[in-house]
């Protein structure tokens, strides 16, 4: 059973949050079933990049390059010995099931497209659940049939 993991939960599980402990306590229960793709290592990483910067323009916000470079450091190490599946997707399919999912609630409920486009990924590559602490992305994920166990 795989679980497609979006930045929020690896922003929980690489930097202490209110969220870390559940974070903590799935990845022990659920060992090799948390995938993430292509986009959102890249997310996951500019989103560290962009905390460096933020913190060298106001030290009360954002991580220190120190622990950014730790951070991406051990996501790196972590995504290439396979404590996280990184799959590729079929991006065309994604496409189209963004599109139809748009077309089904962003009107009504305001979704973003990166929500949109990651619940895609989890459906296109067949994922039982979805991991985030974004509440209005964990509404979507549920609509369209994931397990959200966090």
């Amino acid at each position: 059973m795989n679980y497609f993991a979006d930045t929020s939960f690896f922003c929980s599980l690489y930097r202490t949050d209110s969220h870390s402990r559940k974070v903590d306590t799935f990845c022990e229960s659920h060992p090799n079933q948390i995938v993430l793709s292509s986009l959102i290592s890249f997310e996951f990483r500019q989103s560290i990049r962009l905390q460096i910067y933020q913190y060298v323009h106001n030290k009360n916000i954002g991580i220190s390059k120190e622990v950014g470079i730790n951070v991406l450091h051990h996501f790196q190490t972590d995504t290439q010995t396979s404590v996280f599946k990184l799959l590729m997707p079929d991006w065309a399919e994604v496409h189209t099931l963004a599109e139809i999912i748009s077309a089904k609630y962003t009107e009504s409920k305001g979704h973003r497209f990166a929500d949109i486009l990651h619940v895609a990924t989890a459906l296109q590559l067949a994922c039982h659940g979805f991991l985030t602490f974004d509440s209005t992305q964990k509404k979507l994920a549920i609509a369209e049939g994931l397990n959200v166990p966090v």
